[in-house]
This record gives structure tokens, sequence and C-alpha cells, in this order.
């Protein structure tokens, strides 16, 4: 299965208008893209309890990674929590700022660490720098210690301070 392509999608339960989530995520990402809202049609509205017109799905782009949002509604196993989330590796302390404070904006979820925040509209993200996986493979278990620590303690991802624990001999 060479051309294998998967998309990413998660469900709306009409807490929130799946086309603003939608905008919100293409305004966050560079080159992205809404690529198409889907609207429930008089048949689908009768199996799925929506009103046609209203919308069904919006597919966006998020630089190369597809997404959809379902408007599924109310639904009681259908809610989004921190058995999944979505990583952001990220180059440097700038691009961790941007995704971070841009996805964290509006959201009253404070219990996130770690890199972890729960944007707006609950869908959990995890804005990580790509060296912190370069000094978690490092064959030195002090240093892998020291770095797992500082992370432990950070609630946004800090570059300078991931590389000060792993640089350290204390």
């Amino acid at each position: 299965m060479p051309n294998l392509k998967l998309t990413t999608c998660f469900w709306c339960d009409g807490t929130f208008d799946p086309k603003e989530a939608a905008n919100f995520y293409v305004s966050i990402f560079p080159s992205s893209r809404i690529e198409h809202v889907q609207y429930y049609t008089s048949a689908a509205s009768e199996v799925h309890d929506h009103a046609a017109g209203g919308v069904m799905t919006v597919s966006f782009t998020p630089g190369d990674h597809p997404f959809v949002i379902l408007n599924g509604g109310l639904h009681p196993n259908a809610k989004h929590d921190d058995s999944v989330s979505f990583v952001i590796e990220c180059e440097d302390q700038v691009e961790i700022d941007h995704y971070y404070d841009k996805l964290s904006q509006g959201s009253a979820d404070e219990r996130k660490n770690c890199g972890w925040v729960a944007d707006k509209f609950g869908v959990t993200w995890q804005v990580m720098p790509k060296v912190l996986y370069e000094y978690l493979k490092d064959k030195d278990s002090a240093k892998v210690m020291r770095v797992t620590n500082a992370m432990i303690g950070m609630k946004k991802m800090m570059v300078d301070g991931l590389r000060k624990a792993f640089e350290s001999e204390a």
C-alpha cells in the first residue's frame, strides 16, 4: 500500500462551529487552507438529526496534514481529552512561542504542562522542540534525566532551559 494517505478526523459536539474552528487552525499554521465544506442534505439530516443545510464536515489542511472536523453533535462518547493529541515539532523557541501562544488563546484550560495545551475547542496539542527528542535519545542517562526533570517542570517548552539541563554537569 505505497500510496497510503491518513487524514485526522475529529468530532465537533455542537458546542462550537466547525467552520470557526477550521478558520482558527488555518490562521495559525503556515501554508494552510480550507479544502471543502460539506453540508447536511435532507437525507443525511434525517439519519443524523441535523438540519439540512447545516455544516456536516470541514476539510482543511494545516501545512501538509489533512484534517476533517465532523459536526456530529452531542454524543456521550465523543469528547476531546488527552488520550489523543497532536504533536507539533518545532525548530526553535520562536516556533514554540507562536504555536503554544496561538493555540492557547481563548482556552480556559490552565492545567497543561510539558508543552501540552488544549485549545478553545478542547483539542489537545503538544508543542515540542525537535531538539528534545535528540536529548532524550542520548546515551548518557544523567543527561536524559536532567532534561526529563527540566521538561516536567515546564508549562511551555523552553529550548534554552532544556539545553542548559542537557549540558549541565550538576
